[in-house]
């Protein structure tokens, strides 16, 4: 099946602002920041692959969790 047109008009399509430098910084500081933690977890208190995996984990879902209530905020707000 083929659609010959857009599924939404041009003026209905959202456009999404760019993102900016210091944003991608921060997401890049956060991945290095979790990295580390997995590793300080893994090799220098010898906690176990699983638990700094876990621990890793929580703390990148905590960071995602806080990105998305900031960004719902800020996006309300305009």
């Amino acid at each position: 099946m083929t659609v010959d047109h857009d599924a939404l008009a041009k003026d209905d399509q959202t456009q999404r602002d760019p993102i900016s430098t210091a944003a991608l910084i921060g997401y890049a500081a956060a991945a290095v920041g979790v990295v580390g933690w997995f590793l300080f977890g893994l090799l220098v208190q010898r906690q176990g692959f699983v638990d700094s995996v876990g621990e890793s984990a929580g703390a990148a879902f905590a960071m995602l969790l806080a990105v998305s209530v900031i960004g719902t905020i800020r996006r309300n707000g305009r």
